[in-house]
């Protein structure tokens, strides 16, 4: 596919803010585009490093986002091309790898990448690394013009350069991922009301580690942090392969709701396989860790319900959150949970085929519920 340019800017419309887009897959390219197309800027899309050169010194794009692994010219070759033209030195430039090494972090902040975020992307902490980008350079120009008339600073326009890198600063914080949903919310012409705040029915999964904190207690910092590494780099891909919306991590656990922003009409069936999915994939990593000497365990909790759902947050960190009895119902039912065990709210089990085997545990007290619920 040739390098293309995407703006909607009319003749009588003042210069938009032009970001160049570096990467082998359409698809993927054209899910950043969209996103950041949509809050204002203009789009140059490229699939290689050699059209991308050709693009930039066409058109002097104010951003570039380029892959690292590409055929022909990869992104790092890209980089310090740039670097040797000064039309681009200070042309910020973020780096997107799928696999966040040391050894190629490094790599491209010695090509002159001023960032680097990795796969796969949220979109909304990606705009906000442009955004903060951008505004970082347009500081940078200001300054830079003021240096040719004066010789001392304006101190209003120290305050703006040091608030913009404490705000670049803060996002670089940021290191969390949309879920494919959303990624998909966000590229339906729909996207923005899908998103906005809404009522709907979801099911809720909590799961976390047993007897978490104790190890946490005994055990070197480096140690935890491994061994909750390990957990969720082992149930992440589990949550998207069934479509779940991952909401957050709480530590030793996760939240993840199925049903929305994607319509899932057997949502309460999917979570089911999925904590029965997660329990498979986790055993063998239980078990190394039983033969570490970690007494850890899963513990799962499944509840169907009405939320409220859509962006909850501020504009540097927004995240997409079901808020609702259900959610706190399904984290009553998950802290009950014994070791490798998935228990079900009645409000799941009424959902399932009948063929799929629960077992009734009665009704359970639950911490602020003023009823007893039917557990399975």
């Amino acid at each position: 596919m040739p390098p293309r340019s995407l703006s909607t800017r009319t003749q009588n419309t003042p210069p938009r803010k032009r970001v160049l887009i570096v990467d082998d897959e359409p698809k993927f390219a054209e899910t950043i585009a969209a996103c950041i197309q949509s809050f204002g800027y203009d789009i140059l899309i490229a699939q290689n490093g050699s059209d991308a050169l050709e693009l930039a010194r066409a058109h002097n794009p104010d951003l570039i986002l380029t892959d690292v692994n590409m055929p022909g010219m990869n992104g790092l070759d890209l980089c310090r091309a740039l670097r040797a033209d000064e039309r681009f030195l200070e042309t910020p430039i973020i780096m997107i790898t799928a696999a966040a090494s040391e050894k190629e972090i490094a790599e491209g902040f010695q090509a002159g990448a001023d960032d680097y975020v990795t796969k796969p992307i949220r979109l909304l902490e990606l705009t906000a690394r442009v955004r903060s980008m951008l505004r970082i350079r347009d500081a940078r120009q200001a300054l830079q013009q003021a240096n040719d008339h004066l010789n001392n600073l304006n101190a209003d326009l120290e305050n703006r350069v040091r608030s913009q890198v404490e705000e670049l600063q803060r996002v670089n914080r940021l290191r969390r991922f949309f879920s494919p949903q959303i990624v998909d919310a966000v590229l339906a012409d729909s996207s923005r009301d899908r998103l906005q705040g809404h009522r709907g029915e979801v099911t809720v999964v909590f799961l976390d580690l047993r007897r978490f904190s104790p190890f946490a207690e005994r055990h070197p910092p480096e140690t935890v942090i491994h061994t909750i590494r390990r957990f969720h780099q082992t149930v992440g891909p589990v949550i998207f392969e069934h479509r779940g919306t991952l909401e957050r991590f709480t530590g030793d656990g996760l939240m993840v709701f199925l049903g929305d922003p994607e319509p899932l009409p057997d949502h309460p069936a999917r979570a089911v396989q999925l904590c029965r999915d997660i329990r498979t994939r986790t055993e063998p990593l239980i078990a190394e860790w039983r033969d570490q000497g970690f007494d850890l365990a899963l513990g799962m909790g499944v509840a169907t319900g009405i939320a409220s759902l859509g962006l909850i947050g501020f504009e540097e960190r927004l995240d997409y959150a079901a808020i609702g009895v259900v959610t706190n119902l399904a984290a009553r039912i998950c802290a009950l949970a014994g070791d490798g065990e998935i228990l079900l709210a009645e409000s799941t089990r009424a959902r399932l085929e009948p063929e799929m085997e629960v077992q009734p545990l009665g009704l359970v007290e639950l911490k602020g519920f003023s009823e007893p619920k039917k557990l399975y």
